[in-house]
């Protein structure tokens, strides 16, 4: 083995978590892709005999990358906080492969995802790496230009929108697939009063209306999205279960195609967040075999 292919290997043993780390950052699988592909490209540029923990320089790089891919996509957006519907990972009704699972480790829904999406590049950084990944701050900080307090602060300031905006789903997968069953069914039903009684008062559902940048909609309030949810009664007989980053979900595919992923945050037995994506771009990358 020479020394090219040795450091191959090395990269590799690493890369589910560098995936990991840019997925959360970006929300995106294809950039996720690409931050992950930029670190070996930088790797191999480097002199790397004196790397005495190849982990955290990778760690480092693959974050810094995607910290300046997140600057570049908050220079194109037209409003500062406007939020962008990640991209899904789907598994099957009964779980996924251990790539799934890799990059679903410490429940990355779509709703926290969409919630990470509204911080600012440095918040969203030293949130994912502290909370998510256990890195000090005083290896964060020089990332962002910060002293390891305002690091500290920054993940602080993100923690708290997230533990307010994005709930914990209940664990019990089964419990959670029973709800979402009986909001099929009362939207099939067309039972406004059957639908309202699933969803938390303070429901959100969040979708992108299927265009091309992905922006989402936000729709408030059991009576608001119950009205909303009536109008699922033409993709109701489409829906089939998944797993969607690991929380009950329903992929509707028409013509072997798929048209639309919706993912159910379930929380104390009720509905608090439902997040849609109907894009047909971003659709096409789904496989729906994944399903059978």
């Amino acid at each position: 083995m020479d020394e090219r292919e040795w450091l191959a290997e090395r990269f590799e043993e690493h890369r589910a978590r560098l995936r990991a780390v840019a997925y959360r950052m970006l929300g995106s699988l294809s950039e996720a892709d690409d931050a992950v592909q930029e670190s070996w490209l930088r790797l191999s540029r480097t002199d790397h005999s004196n790397l005495d923990n190849l982990a955290a320089w990778l760690t480092t790089v693959v974050a810094r990358v995607c910290l300046n891919m997140l600057r570049s996509r908050e220079q194109r957006r037209e409003e500062p906080l406007e939020a962008r519907m990640p991209d899904p990972i789907i598994s099957g009704a009964d779980g996924g492969g251990p790539e799934e699972e890799a990059l679903l480790a410490n429940s990355v829904g779509l709703a926290l995802l969409v919630v990470l999406d509204t911080l600012t590049p440095a918040e969203r950084l030293a949130f994912v790496l502290h909370d998510m990944f256990a890195v000090p701050f005083d290896e964060i900080a020089p990332m962002i230009d910060r002293t390891p307090v305002a690091a500290r602060q920054l993940a602080s300031r993100a923690r708290r929108r997230v533990q307010g905006q994005a709930p914990t789903p209940d664990p019990d997968l089964a419990r959670q697939r029973e709800v979402v069953d009986a909001f099929f069914a009362a939207a099939r039903d067309g039972d406004f009063d059957a639908l309202v009684a699933v969803l938390d008062p303070d429901v959100v559902l969040r979708g992108d209306p299927g265009l091309p940048s992905g922006r989402t909609v936000t729709v408030r309030g059991a009576q608001a999205v119950a009205a909303r949810a009536l109008t699922y009664t033409r993709v109701a007989p489409f829906a089939r279960p998944a797993l969607v980053n690991g929380v009950a979900g329903v992929v509707a595919v028409v013509d072997g195609q798929v048209f639309s992923v919706m993912a159910f945050t379930v929380t104390r037995g009720r509905i608090v967040a439902i997040d849609v994506l109907r894009n047909p771009e971003r659709l096409a990358e789904v496989d729906p075999t994944v399903l059978d």
